[in-house]
């Protein structure tokens, strides 16, 4: 399989699902830097603040590397253009700037 013709939809997929993980706190795993722990799914934070990033990040990841996997018998028939792959992360950095207006427009 020809990796150019997978990119664009792991891409896009992987995007869609960071904003997701992100507005619901989906988190694979969470990290506790004051007590150097990690800790499965999304955790309340224990002696200061959780970091749910790392996690966030796992939660894209494995869910558009499922997506990609499953696509890839249709990519081997027809491809994908690759705007794709750059127009629907460009669309959520967007949708993140909007919601997180009041921090940057303060």
């Amino acid at each position: 399989m020809n990796l150019a013709r997978i990119t664009p939809i792991f891409s896009a997929v992987f995007a869609i699902a960071y904003v997701i993980a992100e507005q619901n706190n989906l988190a694979l795993f969470t990290y506790h830097p004051r007590i150097n722990e990690w800790g499965f799914l999304t955790e309340a934070p224990r002696n200061g603040p959780g970091m749910y990033w790392f996690g966030w990040i796992g939660s894209s990841l494995a869910v558009a590397t499922a997506l990609t996997a499953l696509s890839v018998p249709i990519l081997r028939q027809r491809s994908v253009p690759s705007i794709i792959g750059w127009v629907s992360p460009l669309i959520c950095m967007v949708l993140f700037v909007y919601l997180l207006r009041a921090f940057f427009f303060r």
